[in-house]
């Protein structure tokens, strides 16, 4: 029954999104429709309301939607959605000042005399403000008024100048930033919750142990995270656009035909293309820029969009008429005395002024941001009387902000009424059971998204199926996927969601501001090709991940807060590359490691010189080491071959048997519970009982046909696998251990003029002491024992200064011993400082060449952060997804 009631949900669905029924209204309105109809039923025909859900009730199901939509947009920390209407706005305040006409018109004259030229610049222009506005409607309608009739009447393809507008304006969608990435961002971030959990369960019914290697955990993503992983992919569509006018063009030069203009290029137009193009670019730039370097999260760096747009706004208004680019010129100086001030003084914080030149920065950046205010006010101030234009687009932001929240909360609802029927199990069952692996699965999704493009919009999509497969895609360690790549994916093949007969949305905006001659038809024949070009560019992206990982990896590992090199994630590829450096320059780090061992370290501590010569044999132990884990590898990479296939088999069987055994637990739970004054009848106990017999005979027949020898063969290749994770182990071990001692002595030397300093202190100390009560001297030698212990090394010292406080906390404090610790901190510290000295000028320097030749491999583990062209290898490698699915 619950299979008819999902039925019957999904059929709702359609009908009210088919009829033209508001989807906010829609999506909620058929799970309340669905969930009331089964528990009605259920009532009238099993006495229960509940009887016809999976599991739980419809009271519940019916708070569930809103307590989930409650519990993840209500947080503190999940903000992510707050970008959505500073982005709009945004787009908006771009569209209403009127700046994509002046880029269609300039865009046109410049690219006119090439081959296709026309086609050519609406997708350079679709590009600009797909990273500006981001607002398909407004682009298509911009480009269909000012575009279409220049390319009609140069005798331009209809087909080819209506698909070309239609798809250059949907850009916008997968070119950060865009709303439908911020959307997918949000709802990925709980899909890895889930499939993290999943992956979990997996793991440990698979090898019996409770904790998983971090390294093998599902990677979340973020706003910023998805829009640097669709930045290239946005480019690499926006050239096979370029590149297919192009040779259409080549090949059918009267459909597309060059445009020659007289005067053309002269130095006024040069300067009309200057201001055309740098301020769009600009507004990119910072928003994007501050991303990408990390200086603004993403609802920051939608705030810079919002105020950046309404200063272009404020002067392209009073475009022509004196002063309108004053309150610019103002912005653009304050954002640069703001630059000149944190580059020559730092940062700048009122409470740390200590110096005129504190002061005299803080004063210059007061001047600074109350120009900049002076700029966006003014400019605010133009957009609100100059044709009510900030009214209109705050008016527009409210109501596409409230739209988009609306349908994130149906959509909740709707996937609460899916899983009340078992909806999300049927899915995942379906898809589990596909011949073929991940890719099977993954291309039936794709498949479905795409076939949902033609009926449905973009934000129904993403907020109605997202949230089902893709816990189930990322929690599959065969593929190993990344939640940016499916994010980016998932908008790629979204896209053409707006071109797609008959719902196509694109195709709507340009048939109402199409000329009569313009047929539907030939809009629908010049989409097919762009459609195409979208599908290609989805299976470029697919086959080259690394076009969507590498950016946000390269970004995060470069970062302020990059993750240090003992993250366990950069590990295998660490390694790798540090392999790499082993085959190519073994020789000359053996060598370092030589001449380190002829250093005199004859009168250094005694601890310190042991750790030292051992840490020395240890990295002579690295290299063999490094050997040993690709030796490792290869035994396991050929036990793989025979392996892989035998273990995909069984665990399909297991995953089977799994999920069968759920499904008897459950039934159990109602046989138990039926009867007498249980919540279920007598009739429902002795249909679970049947249940469970079917059931039970079917997970025997599963468990069957394991092969009889499997556990033996399980067991030799978790050996294997078991000898490469110990080779791995060992060397991090071992290198740690060598070049631990390095970074101590470096640290104890680097402190030798201030332990110098101590003694005079040491001294003035010993002669106030007995002067003082015994409360206020243990002040006193705390307080010196604490700045004793900045410095590296200065345990001996502090040890006398120890006991002296310990002496004067006493019931009976006697001065004249605490002196004599002191005496002893001081005789400790001369001894000290004497070896220190001779090393600092004996041992650092040779010491310092050796850790140059080995810190970026030995060393490398200990450093802080990775060196940045380690960081830049390490984000390409690690931008492949790597199959783990054998260690499952």
């Amino acid at each position: 029954m619950e299979l008819l009631f999902l039925l019957l949900l999904v059929l709702l669905m359609a009908f009210a999104l088919g009829s033209g029924f508001p989807v906010a209204f829609a999506l909620p309105g058929s799970a309340i429709i669905t969930i009331g109809v089964a528990a009605g039923t259920g009532y009238l025909f099993a006495g229960d309301t509940g009887a016809y859900f999976s599991h739980g009730g419809p009271g519940q199901w019916l708070s569930a939607g809103v307590t989930n939509f409650r519990g993840i947009y209500w947080e503190a920390e999940r903000d992510t959605l707050i970008a959505i209407p500073l982005f709009v706005f945004m787009g908006i305040m771009l569209q209403r000042s009127k700046i994509a006409e002046d880029l269609l018109v300039t865009m046109a004259r410049l690219f006119g005399p090439v081959p296709g030229g026309l086609g050519i610049s609406v997708v350079f222009v679709g590009a600009l403000l797909a990273a500006t506005t981001g607002i398909v409607g407004a682009t298509v309608v911009a480009m269909g008024l000012i575009s279409l009739p220049a390319m009609l009447r140069n005798k331009y393809s209809v087909p080819l100048a209506t698909g070309t507008i239609a798809a250059s304006g949907t850009l916008g969608q997968i070119i950060p930033p865009s709303i439908v990435l911020i959307i997918l961002a949000d709802q990925l971030a709980s899909a890895v919750d889930q499939a993290g959990s999943l992956r979990q369960t997996l793991y440990k019914s698979s090898t019996g142990e409770l904790s998983m290697p971090s390294d093998f955990s599902v990677v979340s993503t973020s706003a910023g995270e998805m829009f640097l992983g669709a930045f290239l992919p946005g480019l690499v569509l926006v050239g096979l656009y370029m590149l297919f006018i192009l040779g259409f063009a080549l090949l059918n030069p009267k459909s597309a035909p060059a445009v020659h203009e007289e005067g053309t290029f002269t130095c006024q137009f040069a300067g009309k293309v200057v201001l055309t193009l740098v301020p769009p670019l600009s507004l990119i730039f910072l928003v994007l820029g501050s991303i990408v370097a990390g200086i603004a999260t993403v609802n920051q760096a939608g705030a810079i969009g919002a105020v950046g747009a309404m200063v272009m706004a404020g002067y392209r208004l009073r475009d022509g008429e004196r002063g309108a680019y004053s309150p610019a010129i103002i912005a653009i100086l304050a954002l640069l005395g703001l630059a000149v001030v944190v580059s020559f003084f730092g940062s700048v914080n009122v409470k740390l002024i200590q110096s005129s030149d504190d002061l005299l920065a803080l004063v210059l950046a007061i001047i600074a941001v109350s120009l900049l205010l002076i700029a966006i006010f003014w400019s605010g101030w133009r957009t609100l009387k100059l044709q009510n234009t900030l009214r209109g687009v705050m008016v527009e932001t409210a109501k596409t902000t409230s739209l988009v929240f609306i349908i994130l909360l149906g959509a909740a609802m709707l996937t609460s009424a899916f899983r009340a029927f078992g909806g999300e199990e049927l899915v995942k069952d379906f898809l589990q059971g596909l011949p073929g692996g991940f890719w099977a699965q993954f291309l039936i999704v794709m498949l479905v998204i795409f076939v949902l493009g033609f009926f449905l919009d973009f934000i129904e999509i993403a907020v109605v199926v997202v949230p089902i497969v893709a816990p189930i895609l990322l929690a599959d360690p065969e593929a190993n996927i990344t939640a940016v790549w499916l994010g980016v994916m998932i908008g790629l093949n979204i896209q053409t969601s707006f071109l797609t007969p008959p719902f196509g949305f694109a195709l709507f905006y340009l048939r109402g501001v199409a000329p009569a001659v313009v047929k539907t038809l030939d809009m629908y024949k010049g989409v097919i090709a762009f459609i195409c070009l979208q599908l290609v560019a989805l299976g470029i992206v697919g086959l080259y991940p690394q076009l969507v990982n590498y950016l946000p990896n390269r970004s995060t590992l470069l970062s302020e807060t990059a993750p240090p090199p003992k993250n366990p994630r950069l590990q295998y590829c660490m390694e790798s590359l540090v392999h790499e450096r082993f085959q190519e320059n073994g020789a000359g780090i053996l060598a370092a490691i030589q001449s380190a061992e002829a250093i005199d370290t004859s009168y250094l501590a005694e601890d310190l010189r042991e750790d030292l010569e051992e840490g020395f044999e240890k990295a002579r132990q690295a290299i063999p080491l490094m050997q040993a884990i690709k030796d490792a590898e290869v035994k396991v990479a050929e036990a793989a071959v025979a392996y892989k296939p035998v273990h995909v088999e069984v665990r399909a069987l297991e995953r089977d048997a799994l999920r069968i055994e759920e499904r008897i637990e459950e039934l159990e739970v109602i046989v138990s519970r039926s009867g007498g004054t249980g919540v279920f009848t007598e009739a429902q106990g002795d249909r679970a009982r049947e249940s469970i017999e079917v059931l039970q005979a079917e997970h025997d027949a599963l468990l069957a046909q394991i092969p009889s020898d499997w556990k033996d063969v399980y067991a030799t290749f978790s050996k294997i696998q078991k000898e490469e994770n110990t080779a791995r182990l060992t060397y991090r071990r071992t290198v740690d251990q060598a070049y631990e001692p390095v970074l101590e002595l470096k640290a104890i030397l680097a402190d030798t003029d201030l332990v110098a300093s101590f003694r005079p202190e040491l001294e003035a100390l010993k002669a106030e002491v007995p002067g003082l009560d015994p409360e206020a001297a243990e002040d006193a030698i705390s307080e010196m024992r604490s700045r004793v212990g900045d410095a590296e090394g200065t345990s001996d010292i502090r040890k006398g200064l120890s006991e002296a406080r310990k002496i004067m906390r006493s019931r009976q404090p006697n001065a004249e011993e605490a002196v004599a610790e002191i005496d002893k901190s001081i005789a400790a510290l001369d001894a000290d400082l004497a070896w220190r000295q001779k090393a600092a000028t004996e041992i650092l320097p040779q010491l310092s060449t050796y850790d140059a030749a080995i810190s970026d491999t030995i060393g490398l583990r200990q450093l802080d952060r990775l060196p940045t062209d380690m960081a830049l290898d390490v984000a390409a490698c690690l931008s492949s997804h790597r199959d783990v699915s054998l260690s499952f």
